[in-house]
């Protein structure tokens, strides 16, 4: 489980997640996707943290 996140796993076992909320516009012009997709569940976790890092950046005007 990824909270804000809804994950799911395709018949091939590839790892999906899709935000639950949608980004800000500053956030998704800065780049923020609302859906990723990996490997593994590590890999996953590690996407979405990209996202948000992104989102938060962008939203703080970093």
């Amino acid at each position: 489980m990824i909270p804000g996140w809804r994950l799911i796993i395709s018949d091939a076992g590839r790892f999906w997640a899709f935000r639950t909320h949608v980004f800000s516009r500053v956030a998704v012009r800065a780049g923020a996707q609302s859906a990723v997709d990996a490997d593994t569940f590590d890999e996953v976790q590690v996407a979405v943290a990209e996202q948000e890092k992104t989102a938060r950046d962008a939203v703080a005007g970093v």
